[in-house]
């Protein structure tokens, strides 16, 4: 496996690049072209510039987290071709530039949802948050002001204001679209991109949803194993692949982790590795890496992963608001960098072992 940290670009990340390159074991980043839209094709001078770079730096750029699908392609409206397009030729692009790997979503409105950016842990550090019941007693248009006063001043990735501003909108678009719809969707816009996935041996790892239920009434589908079996039988190709996410996949207690892991084996070309506390049926919050602090045993997630042979790039996913950072909420230096070292001194123990 290779470490990395995501990273959003010098002009809207509070971490630097130099400061990734001095976590331990750290070599890649997860990056993107931040000020790309949705449906957007990517210029190649630009994904050059940034590629440019990362690689000053000392580090590369392990994979894409996101190339973001645009809403037409998800709901199957007639000008879906179009921005399939365009992304097949942004997918192009990058594996001109010896790029490999894009994680995306399948999400409907909302990349993921939590109801508290900064709830405040025992320990005095911030963490995302979730409780069901405030979700059920939320206007979904009015979701987006519920917690940009939480937000640092940082635009959330899949939260941008002008996204939301055309809530109500989102929302009538996909009145029509169940889960087997979604599917029948998803299953459209893979099949025309393995061509050029195959041409620039491009992995596709589609992000779980977040959480692993239905939100708001919308489809969510990416949330169970053999949801995920079903997705990769419909377009049988290995570049069709997933980003296992456990924080995303652990929302539902029932997921057994571990247990997915191995039966991915092969088609797990990304893992966002980061531990979450339930605290009881309908609310969670994120925790620190340490298994201890959560309640997912992280050995047996980083040992499943180790088990299977996983070649590819790992991130601590979302950490703690601690030390007093001021940053994007749940992509600090200081938490992530603690995740990044805890991540590999267990990959280390169990290889020794």
């Amino acid at each position: 496996m290779e470490m990395t940290l995501r990273w959003y670009g010098s002009k809207f990340d509070s971490v630097t690049l130099k400061q990734i390159r001095q976590i331990p074991g750290v070599t890649g980043v997860i990056t993107t072209l931040y000020d790309t839209a949705p449906g957007d094709t990517w210029e190649t001078e630009a994904i050059r510039r940034l590629k440019a770079e990362v690689e000053e730096s000392g580090l590369h750029i392990s994979g894409i987290e996101s190339v973001n699908i645009h809403d037409a392609i998800k709901t199957g409206s007639p000008d879906r071709d179009m921005y399939i397009d365009h992304y097949i030729k942004t997918l192009e692009r990058l594996g001109q530039q010896d790029i490999h790997m894009v994680c995306y979503n399948f999400m409907p409105v909302f990349d993921w949802t939590r109801t508290e950016l900064a709830r405040v842990r025992p320990d005095g550090s911030t963490v995302l948050a979730y409780n069901q019941k405030a979700v059920d007693s939320i206007d979904p248009a009015k979701m987006f002001d519920s917690i940009f006063g939480d937000s640092n001043g940082f635009i959330l990735p899949g939260w941008e204001p002008e996204r939301m501003a055309k809530i109500k909108e989102l929302f009538a678009l996909y009145q029509d679209v169940d889960d087997e719809k979604l599917f029948a969707n998803l299953k459209y816009f893979l099949e025309a991109i393995m061509p050029v996935c195959d041409k620039y041996d491009i992995n596709m790892a589609i992000h779980p949803d977040d959480p692993a239920w239905s939100v708001f009434g919308l489809p969510r589908i990416i949330i169970t194993l053999p949801n995920i079996q079903r997705m990769m039988r419909m377009v049988d190709n290995p570049h069709n692949g997933v980003t296992f996410c456990a924080g995303s996949y652990g929302t539902n207690p029932e997921n057994d982790l571990p247990g997915m892991i191995r039966a991915l084996k092969g088609r797990i070309h990304f893992a966002h590795v980061r531990n979450l506390k339930h605290n009881y049926p309908g609310d969670f919050e994120e925790a620190a890496h340490l298994s201890a602090d959560g309640s997912f045993d992280m050995y047996e997630i980083m040992k499943a992963l180790h088990d299977i042979g996983f070649a590819g790039p790992i991130r601590p996913d979302h950490g703690r608001m601690i030390w007093d950072e001021v940053a994007m909420p749940g992509y600090g230096l200081y938490d992530r960098a603690l995740g990044a070292a805890y991540l590999n001194g267990l990959w280390e123990a169990i290889e020794k072992a």
